[in-house]
């Protein structure tokens, strides 16, 4: 860094968020989005139609996945991955990657630790997740104290976490995601749930104070005002967005792109084969 450049600004604090997860446990979890990660796992590891026996599982939610997958080997998602190059066939980055400060080099580290040919799937929330939430608690704020304070955990979206498999050199990339829209009671009752999950407000600028509780009411009115259940009037909605990225350890046997101008029949040629005669 030169003497002119500011350093960048730090998204997540570690330490609140492994609290957060702690807090969790004690609490006792609410795990229904893991459920459902799992699922859409196992069902994308039986469309490849091959056995996995090395598996890695890198999550700040080593209890469920332990479970999820047993005989995996559940890793932290520490800045630096606890696993062995070459080790694996396949590597699962659990729920965990949208709180990391440098996703593509996550991505990169549980590269490193495929065998050739070897399978990566990551999954996290990301997109529209908890907008309803965001925009509640941003015009709450901005009504009742005059300002605006870090809430909700800015969220990539699938067109921009698609890209970073290339870049972390897998190939084959692949992305895509899934919706779960939520019905609760009220606002208070959604970050019951998001405590339970580990996902409550771990941002580094966060305010280091209990919000207003009149912010939070009011919070809670526009919510209902605004993001109510389409299916019932007197709760509220709360979108979690599920994104997949799916990418494989580069190797010789798998299909390459070809060659620009080796095409054996032009564009033009092509299209007027399969262009319909008209009536």
């Amino acid at each position: 860094m030169t003497p002119h450049q500011s350093p960048v600004p730090k998204l997540t604090d570690r330490s609140a968020l492994t609290r957060n997860r702690a807090r969790a446990n004690r609490i006792g979890p609410v795990d229904f989005l893991h459920r459902i990660v799992a699922d859409e796992i196992e069902f994308r590891r039986a469309e490849v139609n091959r056995a996995f026996t090395d598996i890695a599982v890198v999550t700040g939610h080593p209890e469920f996945w332990a479970r999820a997958i047993p005989g995996a080997t559940v890793v932290t998602d520490a800045p630096t991955l606890d696993l062995r190059p070459g080790a694996h066939d396949l590597v699962v980055h659990a729920m965990s990657l949208h709180w990391s400060e440098d996703p593509v080099g996550q991505i990169a580290q549980a590269t490193r630790a495929l065998r050739p040919d070897g399978l990566f799937i990551a999954a996290f929330p990301a997109g529209r997740t908890l907008h309803e939430l965001r925009d509640a608690l941003t015009r709450a704020e901005a009504q009742v104290a005059g300002g605006l304070s870090p809430r909700v955990l800015p969220m990539g979206e699938i067109r921009d976490l698609g890209a970073l498999l290339g870049r972390a050199g897998l190939a084959l990339p692949v992305a895509d995601q899934i919706s779960q829209n939520v019905s609760y009671r009220n606002l208070f009752h959604l970050a019951r749930d998001l405590r339970g999950m580990g996902e409550g407000n771990a941002l580094a600028a966060r305010l280091r104070h209990p919000t207003r509780r009149d912010v939070l009411m009011r919070a809670a009115e526009i919510y209902a005002e605004s993001h109510a259940d389409p299916d019932n009037a007197d709760r509220i909605r709360a979108t979690f967005e599920l994104v997949f990225l799916t990418g494989w350890a580069p190797d010789d046997s798998q299909q390459k792109p070809l060659r620009p101008g080796s095409a054996k029949m032009s564009l033009a040629d092509a299209l007027a084969s399969i262009r319909k005669p008209q009536a």
